[in-house]
């Protein structure tokens, strides 16, 4: 295994932990209330991250087929398009989807054969730079709802 998967595989892996770590402050009935973002609640983080998950699984299985190629649509078209198909999912079956997506994700990392600069890129960027992008207002959500009760 090379430095690098092992690397960020051990950085994914703490970033999920302290991002599971606020999400476990919160109620279920929480992660359904608006505020997150001024657009989102926890439940349409969780299909966030699991759709860019899920797309990263495919990117990693067209990097080792030899057949990816860079994305052609703007990111913010593309998590439109996933808000679209998630906001009338129910939270269950989201976060069943983020778990089975990030399971998949890893499989797929510590299946390629070389981790080349596009394969980090979209580990890196699926996973503990996502992660670390939205903590900061996952945080601030979760210490609001204590704070009410």
């Amino acid at each position: 295994m090379t430095d690098v998967r092992r690397d960020l595989a051990r950085l994914e892996s703490e970033g999920w932990v302290e991002f599971r770590a606020v999400l476990d402050r919160l109620a279920l009935s929480q992660m359904l209330e608006p505020g997150l973002t001024p657009d989102w609640t926890v439940k349409d983080l969780l299909a966030h991250l699991g759709s860019w998950m899920a797309e990263t699984v495919v990117i990693l299985e067209q990097i080792q087929a030899g057949s990816w190629s860079k994305l052609e649509r703007p990111v913010d078209e593309i998590n439109a398009d996933f808000y679209e198909a998630w906001k009338d999912v129910d939270l269950g079956s989201v976060r069943a989807e983020l778990a089975s997506s990030r399971n998949r994700m890893l499989q797929e990392w510590f299946e390629i054969d070389e981790i080349g600069p596009d394969a980090e890129e979209w580990f890196r960027e699926s996973g503990p730079v996502h992660y670390a992008e939205h903590l900061p207002d996952l945080l601030a959500f979760a210490d609001r709802v204590s704070v009410r009760g």
